[in-house]
């Protein structure tokens, strides 16, 4: 299959560095035009389930403005201009955590709306966490570390408990990689 191509693109909304939105012209394989074509563009970002070396689960619970009350979610955070996404990973679950790890695997890379863009994710496994150093966030919203069992992180997985789906998504990975051992996706 053949992609689809960029003709041109307007910008109707900058938000820079967080967001823009543009109407696009791009051409399917077929020949065909599509002269108005929304896209969005977002930073990217990275996301990490980090365990520790007795094998708990790093969580946090926390609020976000899109979501209606506390969450669970996975430590993570947008990539600094030209910063490769396993270092911003690293960099993200020092501070958030306190934590470094010294075995890491890459679980893919996954944009975030397949039609209209919306960033693309770099999601994480990291192993063998051991604490460093005390928690430097700078988020803007309040955050508790939890150390979970892998029961209680499944249990809250199912149960629609990580209110992100970036973070649904890395924890499910995660999970299915430590029982299968699976090779990182290419």
């Amino acid at each position: 299959m053949d992609p689809w191509r960029t003709r041109s693109r307007r910008t109707l909304v900058d938000l820079s560095p967080w967001l823009s939105v543009e109407e696009r012209t791009v051409e399917l394989p077929d020949g065909r035009v599509i002269d108005d074509w929304p896209w969005v563009e977002s930073r990217e970002f990275a996301n990490v389930v980090a365990v520790t070396e007795d094998g708990r689960f790093l969580v946090l619970r926390q609020t976000k403005y899109a979501v209606e009350g506390p969450t669970l979610g996975s430590v993570g955070g947008y990539l600094e201009p030209g910063e490769d996404p396993v270092e911003t990973a690293k960099r993200e679950l020092r501070e958030e955590t306190g934590f470094d790890a010294p075995e890491w695997r890459s679980l893919g890379r996954y944009a975030v709306d397949g039609n209209r863009g919306c960033g693309v994710g770099h999601l994480f496994l990291a192993q063998g966490a051991s604490k460093v150093a005390e928690p430097n966030a700078d988020d803007l919203e309040e955050q508790e570390l939890l150390l979970l069992t892998r029961a209680e992180v499944e249990e809250a997985l199912l149960a629609g408990g990580f209110g992100v789906l970036s973070w649904a998504a890395v924890v499910a990975l995660a999970l299915v990689a430590l029982d299968r051992e699976l090779p990182a996706p290419t």
